[in-house]
């Protein structure tokens, strides 16, 4: 027996060093790299399916399609790098081929030259008729001297806002080509009718005067004859549109506020979010407006009126869920599709079923195909499993309390892997930033279970306005500047340490982006609840990003609607974090691209330079050559690095991390 002692030795050692190596914690690598589904599209007559990938290593990034054959899923093709769609109606592809338009037959493979030499930089759009295109053309602005130049607005200062965009008609059969819509506005294509007789056209403009800043002109217009009508002019709070199967009708996805707030349901003395979005349906004939969606809490995203069933099917931020709905515009009724994914992020609809891709709170990017009538979902592509084969993730669970006003605040925490209910861990919240709630994702830019496999408690708390949970809950955001979102935020925290004693209520930190960002840093004005806080291109000066972001004063009438410096003085000198920086206790880190657009630097500098001043544990990491967002991937790393280094420092009690990055400087 003993000869075989040494090998079963071996044997256990392998066995053990295998499991270690399935067991190993997610990096963030996991999420920056590999392969991932990331659309699909059904063919018209639901026989074929075109599923889209993203490929990433390192730096590099590519793309492919693969064309398969439902429902056994037989691969039939694949495209590597360039854009394949579906014809309208036949069941062939329309290949983009450098500025050629070719159809592919998906049995033979044969294909056919439908247009050549289209102009460079186009959107093309093919009729549902098959016979013509529109193309989206841009005519360039007047240029100014680049050393010395004026701005006529401030949206000027974003490149391209002079250019004006504008539609050309081009026939299939001839070549012809035929201007549709070139004037002193912008003309964007909405939709074309199935009957190919009738385009769908948005003209849009600024008012800088009166919020909304934007006006619309909806036109539809006869693509022979070059008859139009307008149907809304200067129309406020829109957002997209498309014609009903029959062409009499629109289905329109605007804010509460559009067509005389007919859809819009808030208390007394509040304004409605401009992010929260609706359906409604006009009728082209008579110009009468039905609000479809304003008595459901979700939020409409992307939607579409089917030409098959004559339902309308569309996305929508259903608390942090992001969930596909079926709405019958006959009679009103919504229901929720029995989908797989907790949330879809994109889909397809035809013959009677749905085609739909998304991710989970512990899973990646998956594709599905809905049955509609069966409720039965079938899985097309599983990237999920290849990405994270061998790693294990904390448990994740829905966490809600009731606020002391009496409402239910939603959330949900992570757990790290093999967490230990006798110990205590540090903990980490993270709340939303803009408006949208914090969802689900697997995948985002703070992937939550990236820093529970740091080992850490991850509380998520859905705080009074984010959407997603009605009109009136979204809201709250506007005109409060984080008042009532923070005491949300707060009271969930001493709760959920109430509730779960494994959290080490000394250790906590909080993380937050954008306004977001912005949250970070006014609550630390409000509590000493925290150890430590990251804002990452937070808004310190309401005023100050009102007028410097490229979005900023566009954002504010969200935020901060009808209400200007020069008449709100007390509230935006209460609300803005550099105001009370004196308030101010805890270790905070502020992160900010030097390229950022959307929320100025400087936001970061002054509140910095303020808790300098006042002798404030505080630190500025500064990414060169970064926008809003920090996408270089050596950079990526860099910045993730540095929150977690932060994190160590403060919750961990570990500042070598810290100091291997950012070693003290002698001067």
């Amino acid at each position: 027996m003993r000869r075989f002692f040494f090998p079963v030795l071996l044997a256990a050692a392998l066995l053990a060093s295998t499991q270690a190596r399935a067991q190993r914690t997610v990096t963030l690598d996991d999420f920056l790299n590999g392969e991932r589904v990331s659309g699909v599209n059904l063919s018209h007559g639901g026989n074929y399916v075109l599923e889209h990938f993203t490929v990433t290593d390192g730096p590099k990034t590519l793309r492919h399609t693969l064309l398969k054959r439902l429902p056994g899923l037989d691969s039939l093709a694949r495209f590597d790098s360039v854009r394949v769609e579906w014809m309208p109606v036949t069941e062939a592809l329309l290949l983009h081929r450098g500025d050629s338009l070719v159809r592919i037959d998906p049995v033979t493979g044969g294909t056919t030259v439908l247009a050549r030499n289209l102009p460079k930089r186009s959107r093309v759009t093919m009729a549902p008729t098959e016979d013509y295109l529109i193309l989206s053309r841009t005519k360039a602005g007047p240029k100014e001297d680049p050393g010395v130049f004026r701005i006529l607005e401030p949206d000027d200062r974003q490149p391209g806002w002079r250019d004006r965009t504008y539609l050309v008609k081009w026939d299939l059969a001839t070549g012809d080509t035929l201007v549709l819509a070139k004037g002193r506005y912008s003309s964007y294509l909405e939709d074309i009718s199935a009957d190919g007789r009738k385009l769908l056209i948005a003209s849009p403009r600024s008012r800088l005067e009166k919020r909304p800043t934007t006006v619309e002109d909806v036109i539809v217009m006869d693509p022979v004859t070059l008859k139009a009508d307008t149907l809304l002019r200067d129309a406020p709070f829109l957002e997209t549109m498309c014609f009903s199967p029959d062409g009499k009708q629109l289905l329109v996805r605007a804010s509460p506020e559009a067509f005389d707030r007919v859809g819009e349901h808030i208390r007394p003395g509040q304004t409605s979010s401009m992010i929260f979005q609706v359906l409604y349906r006009l009728d082209i004939a008579t110009g009468k407006v039905t609000p479809l969606t304003d008595r459901i809490p979700q939020s409409v995203h992307e939607f579409v009126w089917s030409q098959d069933d004559g339902q309308v099917y569309f996305m929508a931020e259903d608390r942090d869920y992001q969930a596909l709905f079926s709405l019958n515009p006959k009679n009103g009724k919504v229901g929720r599709l029995p989908v797989k994914e907790e949330m879809v992020t994109g889909f397809d609809v035809a013959s009677g079923r749905v085609a739909y891709v998304g991710e989970g709170v512990s899973n990646s990017m998956r594709a599905w195909l809905l049955d509609v009538k069966k409720e039965r979902n079938t899985l097309l592509e599983d990237s999920s499993a290849k990405l994270l084969e061998g790693i294990v993730l904390g448990e994740v669970h829905d966490w809600n309390y009731t606020h002391s006003r009496g409402e239910t605040i939603y959330g949900r925490y992570y757990l790290p892997p093999h967490f230990d209910s006798s110990k205590k861990y540090p903990m980490i919240v993270n709340y939303y930033g803009g408006c949208s709630p914090t969802g689900r994702n697997f995948e985002s830019r703070y992937p939550h279970h990236l820093y529970a496999a740091q080992g850490y408690v991850v509380y998520v708390v859905q705080p009074s306005g984010a959407t997603g949970f009605g009109q009136e809950f979204a809201a709250r955001h506007v005109n409060t500047w984080g008042e009532g979102g923070a005491e949300d935020i707060i009271e969930g925290v001493e709760k959920f340490c109430a509730a779960h004693p494994f959290v080490d209520k000394d250790r906590i930190g909080c993380i937050g982006a954008s306004f977001g960002g912005f949250m970070s840093q006014y609550l630390v004005t409000k509590t000493d609840l925290f150890a430590a806080a990251i804002s990452h291109a937070g808004i310190s000066d309401i005023t100050s990003y009102w007028g410097e972001g490229y979005w900023g004063y566009s954002y504010c009438e969200v935020s901060t609607a009808n209400n200007y410096p020069w008449n709100a003085q007390e509230m935006i000198i209460r609300q803005s974090p550099l105001f009370n920086a004196d308030k101010v206790h805890t270790p905070i880190l502020f992160l900010h691209g030097m390229a950022d657009t959307n929320v100025p630097v400087g936001e970061s500098i002054q509140m910095f330079t303020a808790l300098k001043l006042l002798g404030r544990e505080t630190a500025f990491v500064a990414v060169r050559d970064q926008d809003h967002h920090i996408l270089d991937y050596a950079k990526r790393h860099r910045w993730q690095d540095t929150i977690f280094a932060w994190f160590a420092k403060y919750l961990q009690d570990d500042p070598s991390r810290w100091d291997a990055l950012y070693p003290p400087v002698d001067l």
